[in-house]
């Protein structure tokens, strides 16, 4: 577990390379936030988690299963996680930050990351727009 990153993964990788392709520009892991969020976008107030289905308890995902060898620990573990999670995620929107979970399994396959990255793309596009106009 010692060799498990918080960052750098591959799907965070995906996400990043997507998102300078389209133009935007962000700060990666900055601890400055609660949760040390792996894409921060000053730019349209928005932070961006790249979850892990396992880690993070992805509710009715195949991925999110507990082993059933040492169940309680995970359980507690995993559990503490989503607790951890949703205390960040509300600090930051407390904060006027808007917070964007993408999991894991939202991504594996090319069509899905397509359709999700390009909706992200037009959030991100929407908010700049609204922050103008607002």
């Amino acid at each position: 577990m010692s060799n498990i990153s918080g960052k750098e993964t591959k799907p965070e990788i995906m996400v990043r390379k997507y998102l300078f392709s389209k133009g935007f520009r962000y700060r990666k892991n900055d601890k400055r936030y609660p949760g040390k969020p792996d894409i921060v976008l000053p730019k349209y107030k928005t932070v961006i988690f790249i979850n892990g289905c396992f880690w993070h308890g992805h509710k009715n995902c195949p991925k999110s299963k507990l082993p059933e060898t040492n169940y309680e620990f995970w359980k507690t573990k995993i559990e503490a996680n989503i607790k951890r999670d949703q205390e960040n995620y509300e600090s930051l929107e407390i904060q006027g930050w808007k917070v964007v979970v993408i999991w894991q399994c939202e991504i594996n396959n090319l069509k899905n990351r397509n359709k999700k990255l390009k909706e992200l793309s037009k959030m991100l596009k929407q908010r700049t727009h609204n922050r103008v106009a607002g």
